[in-house]
């Protein structure tokens, strides 16, 4: 399977995919970290797949959406952004309505 397959069957067959640097649970750059702290406060579940693991997907994810950065975000097989996209979503209360919008289950923010 090339790169590109992969990459597209796995955006295609995960509701939500992380492309990044490491995985979840140790991630290897603060850009991949600050995407999974946003995902993990969320209580999002999702796919990490670290580039770093496979010199093909790392430049064939850049290709696949045409975004030069890791990591990268995919909701429902669509491209959100990268980490300061994905933060500026998420601090604006964005993201969670898109989550919310494509049928993702999102812890609510607690409300004062």
């Amino acid at each position: 399977m090339s790169a590109h397959d992969f990459i597209d069957n796995t955006v295609k067959t995960n509701d939500v995919v992380l492309f990044m640097k490491g995985t979840p649970d140790f991630p290897q750059c603060g850009f991949s970290g600050q995407v999974v702290q946003i995902l993990n406060y969320l209580g999002v579940d999702y796919k990490g797949v670290n580039v770093l693991a496979d010199d093909d997907i790392r430049q064939g994810i850049k290709d696949y959406t045409n975004w030069p950065t890791v990591p990268q975000l995919y909701v429902k097989g669509e491209f959100v952004g990268g980490c300061d996209i994905i933060r500026e979503m998420f601090q604006a209360g964005e993201l969670q309505q898109h989550m919310s919008d494509h049928g993702i289950a999102v812890n609510a923010p607690a409300t004062a």
